[in-house]
């Protein structure tokens, strides 16, 4: 097996994707390789903000600027090193998760992107398409889905 130099992870915040940072940070120190954990954000602003909020509950976070990526990130990063990953570095970006991911990959040279296996099944999966599913399909780069669920 080649070791991988660069492995990039994305993570959301859920308890699933804190997984698959874990699964990732093992695999990276394994390998001697660089963490990237990316996560992607979506901005709202007022009314549409209030809507999503009342209709999104404790998945709101997701919407609101880059400062619940932050703190996604820095809780990911813990995690990651605890895990035993010790190149570590974190970014938040702006847009949909399976565009984000996959442009963060490109950027940093990634020979791995990993994501959890949520939403894979799920129907929404089915009629939406999922973040796992599109990724293996647009990455141009080897994928590993974790199993988190």
């Amino acid at each position: 097996m080649v070791a991988y130099r660069t492995v990039v992870v994305g993570t959301d915040g859920s308890k699933s994707s804190f997984a698959a940072v874990e699964g990732a940070a093992r695999l990276a120190a394994a390998c001697g390789a660089e963490l990237v954990i990316a996560c992607a954000y979506l901005p709202m602003q007022g009314p549409e903000l209030a809507r999503a909020q009342d209709q999104l509950g404790a998945e709101a976070y997701q919407v609101v600027g880059s400062a619940p990526a932050e703190d996604t990130l820095r809780t990911a990063g813990d995690r990651a090193r605890a895990q035993g990953a010790v190149d570590v570095r974190s970014v938040a970006v702006q847009g949909e998760p399976v565009a984000a991911l996959v442009r963060v990959a490109q950027e940093s040279a990634a020979d791995l992107l990993v994501v959890g296996n949520r939403g894979l099944r799920s129907l929404a999966g089915r009629l939406l398409g999922s973040v796992p599913a599109d990724v293996a399909r647009k990455a141009g780069l080897d994928v590993l889905i974790v199993h988190t669920t």
